[in-house]
């Protein structure tokens, strides 16, 4: 939610000449939560960012997998070993999704531009095959599939709105490619408000078709579409749907990849991470060693793993970063050293508790009891609603943005985290007990490396003064040799 603050940080400022604060000049979310929240939170949020990437990377890889044996008429597990030793959930070996990702590691690898180029060309045939599923699968739509618009009730609907996150965590790589963009300040706002809207229309519009066309009982959970025209009596269609889908999965393959590379290099550049991740190859321009451990992780999840376990866990990653994000604005926009008075910042901590309480009562309620009861959000709702309140009329706003900036503060990332919080009660308990393991191997390599290794290296660098040149950046005194 905080995407119009968080452009501000990718900004380019070449009058600094080295790139000593690079790390600041792209990442994305992890940027702007070191910023904001500091180097430990920043840590934590880049950790679950890379487990997004992972698997995202590997569920859209096995998805590859699925709709490469409808194309050859074959059933997914056709093509996958099945290890009966292992648990069901990890059994279901898939061979071709590692091949899959070995491929997309060599393109990523060899550069960036001939990346660019691929994914330009594969996008308009996307675009092609998009409005030919609309088009042809509303010619077949029929009205009664929607007759029972909500079988599961509210319930049923959030806890589909919470796994629908796993479709919103490429939006953030946009931001890591702040470096490699002429002009971020303007092309970074319309690549992610553009992208983010046109797609979220697209999949409003696909999902309505897919329900008119096949009752939801009967879609099929590894290539939904192209069983959907075979159903509906088009079995040619699926084989246009099929191959749109394998082009349509490779292209975010490969924009994930080069993403996620760029993410670990900004971690790796502060030392949280071993350094020669950052290393990038002076001929092909490209972070290849970033690269190749991403995708050899992505690899070997997608090799394993089914695809409703990774839903679920990412969706647990993609919305606890949204809701750090969404703290974070409310942190830049109310708090600033040496202006905020300490009453004021009193003020604002017990607001920001009082919200992230509410928020997470809510999500407590939402996950234990009935979804009849009701008596719960009489007493959470309103504690939030005076919470935000408070920070709106209490607490003065520090820092006002000076290019672009999230409207309708405070009330919209309070609402962001409200709502995120929220979702959260509707995934399943052993999808937390992942989510804990992570962070817990997280938290242990920060204390034992990270925090050390880090530190040294802003010590050494002298980061207070690389720091003075970023808050310019931030406050829009942009020298006039950026262009921007």
């Amino acid at each position: 939610m905080a995407l119009g603050d968080l452009w501000v940080c990718a900004i380019y400022n070449k009058t600094l000449k080295v790139l000593v604060i690079d790390v600041f000049l792209s990442g994305g979310s992890f940027a702007y939560l070191r910023v904001e929240l500091g180097d430990f939170m920043a840590f934590i949020a880049a950790g679950n960012i890379i487990l997004e990437y992972v698997i995202g990377g590997a569920a859209v890889a096995r998805s590859w997998t699925s709709y490469f044996a409808t194309l050859c008429n074959h059933k997914p597990d056709d093509f996958r070993l099945i290890a009966h030793s292992l648990p069901e959930d990890y059994g279901h070996l898939d061979p071709i999704a590692v091949f899959v990702c070995a491929a997309i590691c060599v393109l990523a690898v060899l550069s960036t531009k001939g990346s660019s180029r691929f994914n330009y060309i594969a996008s308009i045939i996307h675009v092609v095959v998009i409005l030919f599923i609309i088009v042809a699968g509303l010619a077949k739509a029929d009205t009664k599939n929607y007759a029972d618009f909500s079988p599961n009730g509210a319930r049923g609907i959030f806890v589909a709105s919470a796994v629908l996150f796993f479709a919103y965590i490429g939006f953030d790589a946009v931001a890591t490619m702040a470096e490699e963009t002429r002009n971020p300040a303007r092309d970074i706002p319309i690549g992610l408000v553009g992208s983010m809207s046109i797609t979220t229309m697209a999949y409003c519009l696909m999902a309505v078709t897919l329900c008119l066309m096949v009752p939801y009982t009967k879609i099929d959970e590894d290539a939904p579409f192209s069983v959907a025209f075979e159903t509906v009596g088009w079995g040619w269609a699926k084989y246009v749907v099929a191959a749109g889908a394998l082009k349509g999965m490779t292209t975010v393959l490969l924009v994930s990849a080069v993403g996620q590379a760029r993410y670990l290099t900004h971690i790796a550049r502060t030392h949280m991470m071993p350094p020669w991740l950052a290393h990038v190859n002076e001929r092909t321009g490209t972070p290849v060693n970033a690269t190749i451990v991403m995708l050899a992780a992505t690899a070997i999840v997608g090799f394993f793993t089914k695809l409703d376990i990774l839903s679920n866990l990412l969706s647990i990653s993609t919305l606890f970063i949204f809701m750090l994000v969404a703290l974070a604005l409310l942190v830049r926009r109310y708090y600033v050293s040496g202006i905020t008075t300490q009453e004021n910042r009193v003020k604002l901590i017990m607001c920001i508790v009082a919200i992230l309480g509410s928020s997470v009562a809510t999500a407590v309620i939402w996950g234990t009891a009935d979804e009849d009861s009701w008596l719960g959000y009489v007493i959470t709702i309103p504690l939030w609603f005076c919470a935000t309140l408070a920070l709106k009329l209490l607490v003065p706003q520090a820092r006002d943005p000076k290019l672009w900036g999230v409207p309708l503060v405070p009330w919209l990332p309070s609402a962001s985290i409200l709502i995120n919080i929220f979702l959260l009660g509707s995934i399943d308990r052993k999808s937390f007990i992942r989510f804990a393991a992570w962070t817990g191997f997280l938290l242990v390599y920060y204390f034992l490396f990270g925090l050390h290794a880090s530190y040294d290296t802003a010590k050494a660098s002298g980061e207070n003064k690389v720091e003075d040149g970023l808050k310019n950046v931030e406050e829009g005194a942009v020298s006039s040799r950026t262009g921007l």
